[in-house]
């Protein structure tokens, strides 16, 4: 192929692969596959390896996070990003309504109505069609630089589609997170033993503040834009047009939207929107309100902080009064003592609330929540009831108690310690039931060793009449002891016994996992496995050892090291070896061609999956790790390599494609 048809195949990729990103994931409408679409990315990647010139800031190849940042630059937005005004009922949209018709007078005009995403404002700066500047809002004149991380949004278009794009527009929007994909990261969090986070919104937030762009690329972020700041050339005449404008450049907006010739029809809009509110992929806290025709906006102007032609309108979250007849205290698996508020039952967005959260004690002094209170609680994000305020009027002069963290574990009575830098309470008595429980239930799940059939009533039943105190516990049961617990037949007694001696056999990582070592999460525990390959060589380790695996750093080395160097665990191995417990360990090497080599995959490849090339990479010697660091010896980049390459280029590790990584595995 000579040079010119290079160029002009490479821009064919080009196009072909932004058209597939525009349908996967802004109209989620893909007509190709997986292997498809690796096809053509590769076929692009390999064309701008041969001809370097051909590679361009703004080629599907190049969406991945850059080297980690050492802080955020400024950014000036050349229009000030305002904040909408925010209204609560109807009778302040009506004033609104007449504020706008008295400034306009007898001009006719139009309202849109389109969701309020409950997200993080950003705005998107394109110059000659390419992506130049992501900023966040910050005082609405300056904000922080985050072009990085925004790059790494497979929904923000790196070069803008169609024709003649204006030479130079700046595009707002609203990042956030799909409702499905906060849930999969807060369950990734916790099996990986680290805080969930509260809600979509501060998920959100964080994300955006990390100065990792490839940590960012690891989290399910999207954006919906919904309006310009500077926009060289022509405008289009109304909000739903400039929409319909944004869409065509490829940006993602909302598909649920009205045009209203009156207020009236506006208020019958928000009330399909509020229908349609559950059904959403994101969560919304509202609807925005705007004058439709644009040449209007500026008759109308602004306040210092606010635009006189738009407003938002909140939908109120179902909020209902009932009494705090107590705080109790839940003892998690790592022994942290929670807070709860147990309520006088209480209907709240269709369902009965008896409890709350109160997270921490400084939370409950925050509020000054008081036993025996009158408090209002709602559903934050539809989902978790929350405490949002004290009916402190209601006290009428009573004295109530105020509460006070216990100075002792509640279930075992042992002493409650805080830790350094910590805020919570911690019980450090591992035969704490509590503990034992969620400690159990830990070990048997799905992502640990997977023991069919123990369930948490079984699990309450079996530690309640101790028969259970840690997992080695599980392998000395048999039918009889099964045979007087509470729904236990003679065959789910079976299910269970035959789940316990099948998990005996599971890998070793698996093991690890479920031991539930604090800061070891399912990553760090193959990466243990993968690199030391048995129980024992991990129990023996010392800190500086574990830190040279990847995925294990300070923190984590020093949690691992207590961890085996207790009696009690030392106690629980023996047990566990007697009952036959054996992991499956990698497989050992000898002297293969990656002996002592730790790569990391990204991307897809034509020839093997990910498993099968785990596999062949420990079967030669090597490990896989997770994440790229210093500690890497090489990266192995597929089609749609992800921001690892980017982080491999800027930390100056070895880049093997997939022809070459064969080649290494052949030895």
């Amino acid at each position: 192929m000579t040079k010119r048809e290079a160029e002009k195949r490479a821009r064919t990729l080009h196009s072909e692969l932004e058209r597939h990103n525009l349908l996967y994931y802004v109209h989620a409408t893909p007509r190709i596959d997986d292997r498809a679409y690796d096809k053509l990315y590769r076929e692009l990647e390999d064309l701008e390896a041969q001809y370097p010139a051909l590679l361009t800031p703004d080629s599907p190849t190049q969406r991945v996070g850059g080297a980690p940042l050492e802080s955020f630059q400024s950014v000036r937005h050349a229009v000030p990003m305002m904040s909408l005004s925010n209204t609560y009922d109807t009778e302040e949209l009506i004033e609104f309504h007449e504020r706008v018709c008295k400034l306009l007078a007898e001009t006719p005009f139009s309202y849109s109505v389109e969701p309020k995403i409950d997200g993080v404002a950003v705005s998107c700066r394109y110059e000659k069609g390419s992506l130049a500047t992501g900023s966040t809002r910050g005082d609405g004149t300056t904000g922080d630089d985050i072009t990085q991380n925004i790059r790494t949004i497979r929904s923000v278009p790196l070069r803008l589609h169609g024709d003649k794009p204006p030479p130079v527009v700046e595009v707002r929007g609203e990042v956030y997170m799909s409702k499905d994909g906060f849930a999969k990261l807060n369950a990734a969090r916790t099996g990986a033993g680290s805080e969930p986070f509260a809600n979509p919104r501060n998920a959100t937030a964080g994300s955006l503040k990390l100065l990792d762009p490839s940590a960012v690329a690891q989290r399910p972020l999207a954006v919906a834009f919904y309006a310009v700041g500077e926009w060289t050339g022509d405008r289009p005449p109304t909000h739903v047009a400039l929409l319909d404008r944004l869409a065509g450049f490829g940006f993602q907006t909302f598909a649920q939207r009205w045009v209203c010739p009156t207020i009236e029809t506006v208020l019958e809009a928000l009330e399909e929107l509020r229908a349609l509110q559950a059904t959403l992929p994101y969560e919304i806290d509202g609807g925005v309100i705007k004058v439709n025709e644009r040449d209007l906006h500026e008759r109308l102007g602004s306040t210092s902080k606010s635009p006189r032609w738009a407003v938002a309108y909140k939908y109120a979250a179902e909020r209902v009064e009932t009494t705090l007849t107590d705080i109790s205290i839940q003892v998690g698996r790592t022994g942290v003592l929670t807070p709860v508020a147990e309520l006088e039952p209480v209907h709240v967005s269709g369902t009965v609330v008896s409890r709350a959260t109160l997270h921490n004690a400084e939370e409950i002094q925050r509020k000054d929540i008081r036993i025996g209170d009158r408090v209002i609680i709602e559903k934050a994000g539809e989902i978790i009831p929350a405490i949002v305020a004290v009916q402190k009027e209601a006290r009428k002069g009573r004295r109530l108690q105020r509460f006070r963290m216990p100075d002792r574990c509640p279930v075992c009575a042992e002493p409650a310690v805080r830790q350094e830098s910590e805020v919570a309470l911690r019980c450090e008595n591992l035969q704490c039931q509590a503990q034992i429980k969620r400690w159990i239930a830990h070990y048997a799940a799905r992502g640990a060793m997977n023991i069919d059939g123990l369930g948490e009533s079984l699990i309450d039943q079996l530690i309640d009449r101790d028969l259970v105190k840690n997992p080695a516990d599980l392998y000395d049961l048999t039918a009889a002891h099964l045979s007087d617990l509470e729904r236990m037949a003679a065959r789910s007694a079976a299910k269970l016994i035959t789940g316990i001696e099948a998990s005996k056999e599971r890998e070793l990582w698996r093991l690890i996992f479920g031991m539930g070592i604090r800061h070891v999460g399912a990553r760090s525990a193959q990466a243990l496995a993968n690199a030391l390959l048995t129980l024992d060589a991990i129990a023996n380790a010392g800190e500086d050892a574990l830190e040279r695996i990847p995925d294990i750093g300070p923190v984590v080395a020093k949690s691992i090291r207590a961890f085996f160097a207790a009696d009690h665990t030392i106690t629980l191995l023996a047990r566990l070896r007697d009952a036959g417990v054996s992991p499956q360990s990698p497989e050992p090497t000898n002297g293969g061609s990656l002996d002592g080599k730790t790569l990391v995959l990204t991307g897809s490849m034509q020839s093997m999956t990910r498993d099968e090339a785990t596999q062949a990479i420990q079967g030669r010697g090597g490990s896989v790790s997770s994440s790229v660091s210093r500690k890497t010896d090489y990266v192995v980049a597929g089609s749609d390599a992800g921001s690892k390459l980017a982080k491999a280029q800027a930390l100056g590790i070895d880049v093997l494609n997939e022809k070459s990584f064969i080649e290494i595995l052949k030895g």
